[in-house]
This record gives structure tokens, sequence and C-alpha cells, in this order.
């Protein structure tokens, strides 16, 4: 009772949730009523589920027995369709049979019909044999009814009608219907044109195509799209849908025999102008250097007649070219051109083998274009060198070596360039240089081998392999400054991206190439102005330090602190460090100086690792500059102190100054670059003079 007037209530049409909850928190006496409610709805909507459940079972048996007995059904209708077409095959054969046998038993009867019979129905083979006169008089009424082909289709003997028909021409990218049109297969051509809207039976020249350059491609039914087939006529292909699949049948096999028999009739023609012609009987002559001369000029005839073009792959080459190139088959395409080329090599060139050649030319400059085509840059990129051989390898079989290099290295210019933009920036310069080192010099490397296999046999050229790298590498090292240079990173974040460049450039040798003087050469503008720029920034701090000087003993408080400076003290290279600490965490030795010696030491190690021959002047005038900031500083407290205790101890920082740090940088200067520096010695020795002297007012510049 209840369970089912809460059911019909739930299902009524004009049922209001917010309602329902509403009037039910108003009747009900407390958290108790509310419970047991949404209980009842609770195991009403699963009574419900359980329902649904069983509705959704016998639904499905019921759609697979109607999908079942659906299949039975269309097995009987395909039946019944066959049987069908096999008998309107067998009635249309004893027609034909019976019109066969009246037309054998009464030829005037047979011309009669084919005299009323309308021009523009499709021909059957055996009608296609008609008389030459039929024939013309079918053409002359082809040119009457398609408008604008008059001038294209001139009237010729040999030239008539074979079969024609209408059809339907689809898009061949998106299979979208573009217009019916209406075909006239000749002997030699294939005529397709529009209807014209209120002429009925009139038609609009539209194409014209020589048998010799087109290709018939049957295409599979995938229904909708069924009974169509492919014209292919390089550089475009249309596509034709018949009436039914008869018809394209016809259309199929009409279209191919008129092709043998163009093909045969060519052959025929060659042959007859290969036999030797009689020359016609010269008047007698006493002059015996006239029947010398004519003797000289028959001689290099008869050779050009030994050229035998009637072969069948000859006649045929153009059209197998054009189905090669069309199908993309590159590298058959250019072994018929090789195979014709071995075969012509040292024949003479007569008229026929200009004719062929001429066609066989043409071939070659769209097999040239297409191949161009492959190694555009707007092609896709992807596959890396190796997806460029197949085009390269056969432009440099076509003689095209030269263009074919051009081609690979722009393409591969473009690859470099599109990886090298889709590199992430990442927050740490050093990432972001390891990636794009990684992604350069690969692609680099990847090239190099390539282009070693690909032309192998022309060493002419690499030199512009070598143009392309340097070129590579400059797209390379703007992105590289862009990131480490314009960005103001540290010295010691841009000597270790370059640290790595080096690195990965080196790689390159194992290969033969070593482009580590144009990376340096690149590099040297912003590596000098890097090595300027933290050179004023030492100057400037140790010129703030100098103005702040107290000449006190430093006091590092713990004895961990003192652990620590000593540690760093021997990473700079300063072992005698000991000598100058105290007693209690205390170093005789300013603060000043202590970090002046641990900046100029850092800035040494890292100028060193961006060391290059070009840099040199530029790394020692700094580490001068630095030099003097702080040995004039210590020079003129030394002159201008007049308490002898502070004057001990700013003795004891210039001893250190000179005896310890100048020696360590200039140590380390000589292992870092393989030389000495005379510079600096000029620069320790006039620090001597001025140990010796030190009353002297003289200031060391």
């Amino acid at each position: 009772g209840g369970g089912s007037r809460l059911r019909r209530q739930l299902e009524s049409g004009g049922f209001a949730a917010g309602e329902y909850v509403k009037q039910l928190s108003q009747q009900s006496d407390g958290d108790r009523d509310l419970q047991e409610h949404r209980q009842r709805i609770q195991a009403l909507s699963e009574e419900t589920a359980q329902s649904l459940k069983r509705n959704v079972y016998q639904n499905y048996r019921q759609f697979i027995e109607t999908a079942r007995e659906i299949s039975y059904l269309e097995s009987e209708m395909y039946q019944l369709s066959h049987i069908l077409t096999e008998q309107k095959g067998i009635m249309e054969a004893v027609t034909q049979a019976l019109l066969l046998q009246a037309d054998r038993d009464d030829p005037a009867l047979g011309a009669r019909r084919a005299a009323a019979a309308d021009p523009f129905l499709p021909l059957s083979a055996k009608e296609a044999a008609a008389s030459e006169e039929g024939r013309q008089r079918t053409l002359t009424t082809l040119l009457e009814k398609v408008e604008g082909c008059r001038d294209l289709l001139p009237e010729s003997p040999g030239k008539y009608l074979v079969y024609n028909g209408d059809l339907v021409e689809y898009d061949a990218d998106h299979m979208a219907q573009i217009q019916r049109v209406h075909a006239f297969l000749m002997n030699d051509c294939l005529l397709v044109a529009t209807a014209l809207p209120n002429r009925r039976g009139a038609y609009r020249y539209d194409a014209l195509y020589p048998l010799d350059g087109l290709a018939v491609v049957n295409v599979k039914d995938n229904p909708p799209m069924k009974d169509m087939f492919k014209l292919l006529m390089f550089p475009e292909s249309r596509i034709f849908q018949a009436e039914n699949a008869k018809i394209k049948k016809e259309w199929l096999e009409v279209l191919e025999e008129t092709k043998r028999n163009r093909a045969l009739s060519e052959k025929r023609r060659l042959e007859q102008e290969a036999l030797p012609r009689p020359a016609p009987t010269p008047p007698e002559s006493t002059n015996p250097f006239e029947v010398d001369e004519e003797e000289e000029e028959e001689e290099p005839s008869a050779e050009e007649e030994v050229v035998d073009l009637s072969l069948e792959w000859i006649q045929e080459l153009p059209e197998d070219l054009d189905v090669c190139i069309a199908q993309r088959d590159f590298e058959g395409a250019v072994d018929l051109l090789d195979k014709l080329n071995e075969y012509l090599g040292d024949k003479p060139v007569s008229q026929p083998v200009k004719e062929l050649r001429l066609k066989v030319d043409e071939r070659v400059r769209q097999l040239t274009d297409v191949l161009v085509f492959e190694l555009s840059p707007d092609r896709s990129l992807r596959g890396g060198p190796r997806a460029t051989r197949r085009a390269v390898s056969q432009l440099i079989r076509l003689g095209q070596s030269t263009k074919a290099c051009e081609l690979f290295l722009k393409n591969r210019a473009a690859a470099v360039q599109t990886a090298i933009r889709q590199l992430r920036i990442e927050g740490a310069t050093l990432l972001y240089i390891h990636k794009l080192c990684h992604v350069f010099f690969t692609s680099l490397l990847e090239t190099a081998r390539e282009f070693e296999t690909d032309f192998a046999g022309n060493n002419g050229c690499y030199s512009a392999f070598v143009v392309w790298a340097r070129s590579s590498m400059k797209m390379f090292v703007d992105a590289f400054s862009k990131q480490v240079f314009d960005s103001k990173e540290s010295l010691s974040t841009a000597a270790e991206c370059v640290k790595v460049a080096k690195e990965h450039c080196k790689q390159l040798s194992e290969i033969g190439l070593d482009l580590t003087f144009i990376i340096h050469a690149l590099l040297v503008k912003d590596i000098k102005g890097a090595l300027q720029s933290y050179k004023d920034i030492i100057i400037e701090a140790t010129k703030h330090r100098n103005s702040e000087e107290m000449w006190r003993r430093m006091n590092l408080m713990t004895p961990e602190a003192l652990g620590k400076l000593r540690e760093e003290m021997r990473g700079c290279g300063v072992g005698n460090f000991d000598q100058y600490t105290g007693d209690d965490c205390w170093v005789n030795l300013s603060y000043t100086v202590v970090a002046f010696t641990k900046q100029t030491m850092a800035f040494l190690e890292e100028a060193l690792k961006l060391y290059f021959p070009e840099l040199h002047m530029v790394l020692l005038e700094s580490l001068v500059e630095i030099i003097l900031v702080a040995v004039q500083h210590v020079d003129y407290s030394l002159r201008c102190e007049q308490d002898p205790e502070k004057k001990a101890f700013i003795r004891q920082n210039a001893s250190f100054l000179y005896e310890t740090v100048l020696p360590v940088v200039e140590k380390r200067f000589e292992e870092g670059v393989g030389k000495p520096a005379k510079q600096l010695q000029d620069l320790r020795n006039a620090s001597r003079l001025m140990r010796v002297n030190p009353e002297s007012t003289t200031s060391v510049v």
C-alpha cells in the first residue's frame, strides 16, 4: 500500500522534488520519520534498478534474435540478387546470339540497324571494328556535339571513336561529387566533356588526355563509394564513377585494350620507319668523286637503322614511367631510365631515338620535381636524416648530386631549427643548455653520418657540408648566447655551460669533423664581455671593502669556521695558510685581503674554464687590473699609516699578498694556459721593489 502509493507519487508527471521535500519535512515529527522515509525510497530505488536490469536483459535477447533474422534475410536477398544477375546475363547472351545470327543471315538488315543506332551509345568491342567510313562519320558527329573541341581535336584519317558514356566525377581527396561528365574514348586519346545545362545531348569540352601518358587504376569498392576507377595523368589524377559494375568493367577493359592497340600501332609504325627504303637510281655520272660522296652519306644512315626501338619495354617506357611517378615508385622509375641509357649508350642518335628522348626527358623533369618536393622543408621533418635518403639517392642517380646536396642540407637545417625552437626553456639555465647541446650536436652528428653515406662518391659536396655546419653552429650559438650571456648569468654558470658545449663539440671529432675553432670564434665576443663584466664587479667590491678597511685581525669565533677557511684557502692553492693563523680562532690577516684572495682565485678558475687562445690578453689584462687594486691599496696604506702596530700588521698582509697570493695566481695561470705570463712576472717584480723601499711614495701602476 505505502510503497505503491509512493511509487505512483514519484512517477506522476507533475512531481516536483523541491515541493515534495518541503512538504515531507513539515509533516515529519522528527529524525526517525525522515530515516524511515529514506529507507522506503532506497528500497524503491533498488527495486526499480532490478526491474531495469530485467528489461535490458530481455530486450538484449530480442535484439540478438532480430539481428540473427536480419542476417538470414540478408543472405537470402544476396542469393536472390545473384540468381537474378545470372538470369539477366543469360538473357543478354541469348539476345546477342540471336542478333548476330540475324545479321549473318541478312547483312543488309545489320547495316540498317547500325546506321539507325545513336552514335553516342556505348560501343562494344565488336562494334568498334566497324568500317572506316562509319568511324569517320561518328567522329564528325562528336565534333558537332562537343563545343570547343574542333580546334583541339582535328579530323584525321586514322582517328575514330572507340567507346563513350556518362560518368560522375568525384574529388580525389574528400570523395565528394564534383560533376557529371561524358567521356569519349578515341583510338589515341580520351576526351572528357561536361553537359550543357539547357541543351540535351550537347556538351562542352573539359579535358583531352593522350593515351600515351594515361594510366588506369581500379578503385576498390568501399560502400557507398563503388563502381569507381582512377585516371592518372601526371601530375594530376581524377576519379570517375560508372553507372554500375558492368559499365565500370567495360570501361576498364576497353581502355586497356585501346592502349594496347595504340602501342601496337606505334610499334608497327616504328618498324616501318626502321625498314631500309630503296634509294632512287641516280643518273650515270662520270665523276668518281660524286660516287664516293654518296657512299659516305649513305653509311651513317645505314648505321642509324640499326637502333631497334620496337621492343615492348621501350614502347611502354613513357607510360611505365608515368605509373611509377604516380605510385611514388622512384627507384623503379630510375631503374627504367638506367636500363634505357644502357641500351642506347653506344647507339647512334637517329630521329626515332631523338623523339623517344624527348618523351623520356619530360618524365625525367617530372620525376626531378617530385623528388625536389620530397626534400623541401615544407614536408614533414620527422624521421631524422634517414627519411631523406630515398629521394637523395634517386636524385644522385639522375645526375643531380649538387641539387640533392643543397636540398638535403636545407631540409636538415629546417629540422635542426625546428628541434631547437621546440625545446622548453627551463628555469635552470644549465639544464636547458644540456638539452640544447644534446639536441643540436646529436642532429649534427646524425646529419654528418647520413651525408657521408649518401654522398660517399661525391667529394665535391663536402665543402658545402662544412659551410652548412658553420651556419648551423651560428644558429646554435645564437640560442646559446641568448640564454647564457644575455640573461646575465654568473660567470661560474657561464663557464659550466661553455664547458658542456665544448665537450659535445669534441664528439664530432669521431667522424673527422672539428668545429671547436668555429664555436670559439662565435663565442669570443660574448665571453670577453662576460669576463670584463665580472672583472668590474670584483674591482667594485674590492674598492668598497678597501674603503671600509680597519686593518684588524679576523676572529672566526669557532674552530669549525677556522677549519672551513683553511679548506677554502687550500682550495685556492694557498698551502702555507697555517702560518697566518693564531690561537683561539684568530687569523693574522685582514678580512679584505682574505676576501680578495678567494674572489680573485675563483675568478681565475672560472676564466680558465672559458679560456682559449683568443681570450689570452683579455684574461691577462683583467687579472692585472684586479690585482693592482689590492696592491695599490696595501702600498698606500703602508705609506700613510703612522701607528707602528698597525703598520706591522699591514706589512704582514702585504707579505701574504706578494709572497703567497701572486705566485699562486701566476702558477695557476701558467698551468691553465700552458705558458708563463710576463705581465704577472713584471707585476711581482714591481711589488718586490716596493717591499725593498716601503717608504717610497711611488705607486705601482
